[in-house]
């Protein structure tokens, strides 16, 4: 992929990038888009035609998309699971957003313990719980700030029965903090909003790719791989200055200023057909 690299910004993936155009500009509508479409609105934010028809190919293995031929023409579709994800990234985006400013006090709690041996699925259940919301407490301990449906974060793996999960309380003399700090790496989390509002919070976010398309998608796929890292933590118990409020603060006014003329550039390069 030919660099969509700023200075301390982190080179999008192409599925990335290919992800947030079909969330934006597909989901939701019973359409296929041909690989030409694809490629034409990839190619404005430099990604490469080999590396499109390659991502493509790699997210109908994957089950994230579906071919329909047409002619001598290739079309691509969402599958449900795809929908699912993308729905979920969406939620994340304008629901659950940056800051959690309503927080009640309670936690959820994970225990577990897997054969020594399942090293393949305990890679697969942290995973999980990371992008759940939890952070590691302790050995075999996760805990995140909030209600969550465990049961849902880890459907598939099939590790229900080796997990205990509980909802819970902070009691003295512990505190808050001391669990948040304990858990989660605050100063990590703070810093890549740091990174989004360096990159963003600027008169020209991306001058080397200056359409209002390339913008938007670039935007919308550092800011989901931002929120799906952040944990969501209370803002009553982070520091003052913490900058996730500013850094959503800039994505929404980027976002909505992009948002129209995106759609028309958009629509000027998609050639799509309806699906049965």
């Amino acid at each position: 992929m030919t660099s969509a690299e700023t200075p301390d910004a982190p080179e999008p993936r192409t599925q990335s990038v290919m992800l947030s155009f079909f969330g934006i500009h597909l989901l939701g509508r019973p359409l296929a888009v041909s690989s030409g479409s694809v490629i034409a609105v990839l190619g404005q934010v430099g990604v490469s035609e080999e590396a499109v028809r390659s991502t493509l190919n790699r997210m109908v293995r994957r089950g994230l998309l579906e071919r329909h031929r047409h002619g001598r023409k290739t079309y691509f579709g969402l599958t449900p699971h795809a929908a699912t994800v993308l729905e979920d990234g969406r939620d994340r985006i304008w629901h659950t957003g940056a800051v959690n400013r309503d927080w009640d006090g309670q936690w959820t709690m994970v225990g577990f313990s897997l054969p020594e041996a399942w090293r393949s699925e305990r890679h697969d259940l942290r995973s999980r719980l990371v992008w759940a919301g939890f952070g590691p407490l302790q050995n075999g301990l996760w805990v995140a700030p909030a209600p969550v449906d465990v049961r849902e974060a880890v459907s598939g793996l099939g590790l229900e029965p080796y997990l205990r999960v509980f909802r819970a309380t902070v009691a003295s003399p512990t505190e808050v903090r001391e669990v948040l700090e304990q858990a989660f790496d605050i100063p990590a989390v703070g810093a890549r909003h740091q990174a989004f509002l360096k990159r963003w919070d600027r008169t020209d976010p991306v001058p080397e790719f200056p359409g209002e398309l390339a913008g938007q998608l670039l935007l919308h796929t550092d800011w989901l791989s931002l929120v799906r890292q952040d944990p969501h933590l209370p803002a009553e118990h982070l520091p003052g200055d913490w900058p996730a409020a500013r850094a959503e603060s800039v994505f929404r006014g980027l976002s909505r200023r992009w948002e129209r003329p995106a759609a028309l550039a958009a629509a000027e390069l998609l050639d799509t057909v309806p699906l049965d």
